[in-house]
């Protein structure tokens, strides 16, 4: 019988914990090859994003999760390859030339919310009906299956989708994959010393990329009392303990929504539940939505008129964005939020609700210069939860309601009354305007 060899292509699942794919690979294939793509970008990001950006935080931790996740594979004898790309079309053929050298016969890929993926898949697999290709949904609190409806009958607001949802129980993490395959090249893998210097990030002292580190931080929490308060500290903008947290590890595939809710049942099971413990879950059904509505709607999650198919009235101002990205608009409480993203990479998600709310609606800008800002800063950044968010607020997604505009005056008494937060974060700027113009500045066409 001839051998199995297969490809393991990590992305948004850098564990061994609750990742059934991996523990299929490890089952079903003689030989085993793992990889990472660093991040896949098109001519889109490139459109969407005309300003220098320092995204030092997020390249650092990926880099210390990537560097876990290969340390965890030597302990099972494999080792992890990082290939870098520039473009979709190359991961195709550096795929495909994979498929050649190591005479492949599975690929093993989870389902993704990002189509990068899906399409580089599926271009590399058109003439190559050999390959056995093995997906399962890593990213999910639910496989697609346990769905009560078909993914094209998601229901288009929220509320509808958790009603929906909630009578049904989430599933167990599954095991921890404690062995693998011999590797078919330990040569050219990640070092072992890869992203295990000191941590640089500054959001908080305890903040390292990684599954160990992940799990980590979620007993961490439920160690203490601050799940039976969240709901009423979940909006602030600049305490460590006010929130979770989760999505930092969540969105790098660290630490899965499942093992979240694990963890979360047996705290109440062991001090009791109440609203605050029910939000923690409410709000990871908000990223389940999200995640499945970018399964649903695909490239429109990208589009300017978003799932609604409706033309928001904005206009590119290259000076605006800049004082936005900057933090250097008149509005001081989005100032302070905007700096804080540059510092540490991440933002409150009261904070991204009001810088988002500003740049559609104060400063009058496309709502995809925002979110591509987001994706390429946020540590967290989400695929279905950033874009989804940003559409919500421009009026173009699921928002029943339509526009979300927030009175930014209003919103900086209700969280920072005495402006602690935005002199921490020196948001105030009293002789900023919006009057410039720029010679580049041009009306959106598309």
């Amino acid at each position: 019988m001839s051998k199995r060899r297969g490809i393991y292509w990590f992305n948004h699942d850098l564990r061994l914990h609750d990742n059934k794919l991996l523990q299929k690979a490890s089952e079903h294939v003689d030989r085993l090859h793992c990889v990472y793509f660093d991040e896949l970008k098109t001519m889109y990001d490139r459109r969407f994003l005309p300003v220098e950006i320092d995204d030092s935080a997020k390249r650092e931790f990926k880099m210390q999760a990537l560097g876990e996740l290969n340390q965890s594979l030597m302990q099972l004898g494999q080792v992890l390859h990082q290939v870098s790309v520039t473009s979709l079309d190359e991961a195709v053929s550096q795929l495909e030339q994979m498929f050649d050298y190591y005479s492949i016969t599975d690929l093993y890929v989870a389902n993704s919310a990002s189509w990068y993926i899906d399409y580089v898949v599926t271009k590399a697999l058109l003439k190559r009906t050999d390959i056995v290709l093995h997906r399962d949904d890593t990213e999910s609190l639910f496989h697609q299956t346990l769905l009560p409806f078909d993914l094209e009958d998601l229901p288009h607001s929220f509320t509808r989708f958790k009603n929906k949802m909630e009578s049904i129980v989430v599933p167990s993490p599954s095991q921890t994959t404690t062995k693998l395959p011999r590797p078919m090249n330990n040569r050219d893998g990640l070092p072992a010393s890869y992203g295990c210097e000191p941590s640089s990030l500054k959001l908080h002292s305890s903040v390292r990329g990684g599954e160990l580190a992940g799990l980590g931080h979620v007993r961490d929490y439920f160690a203490t009392q601050a799940a039976l308060s969240y709901k009423s500290t979940r909006n602030e903008l600049d305490n460590w303990s006010s929130s979770t947290k989760f999505s930092l590890w969540l969105a790098n595939g660290n630490v899965s929504p499942r093992a979240v809710v694990n963890q979360l049942h047996r705290f109440e099971q062991k001090h009791g539940s109440n609203e605050s413990t029910y939000w923690i879950l409410f709000e990871l059904l908000w990223r389940e939505y999200f995640h499945w509505y970018s399964h649903k709607y695909g490239a429109k999650l990208f589009a300017f008129g978003g799932i609604q198919d409706k033309r928001p009235l904005t206009t590119f101002y290259a000076s605006r964005l800049r004082q936005w990205v900057e933090g250097n608009t008149p509005f001081p409480i989005v100032n302070a939020c905007m700096n804080q993203l540059r510092e540490t990479g991440y933002m409150s998600n009261r904070g991204r609700q009001l810088v988002a709310s500003c740049l559609v609606h104060e400063l009058s800008l496309d709502w995809r210069y925002g979110a591509c800002y987001f994706q390429h800063m946020l540590i967290d950044y989400d695929v279905g939860s950033n874009w989804g968010n940003w559409q919500y607020l421009a009026g173009v997604g699921a928002d029943p309601r339509g526009n979300r505009k927030f009175d930014l005056d209003k919103q900086s008494q209700l969280y920072d009354p005495e402006s602690v937060f935005i002199r921490k974060w020196k948001g105030d700027r009293p002789n900023s305007s919006l009057n410039a113009v720029d010679m580049t500045d041009w009306p959106i066409q598309d």
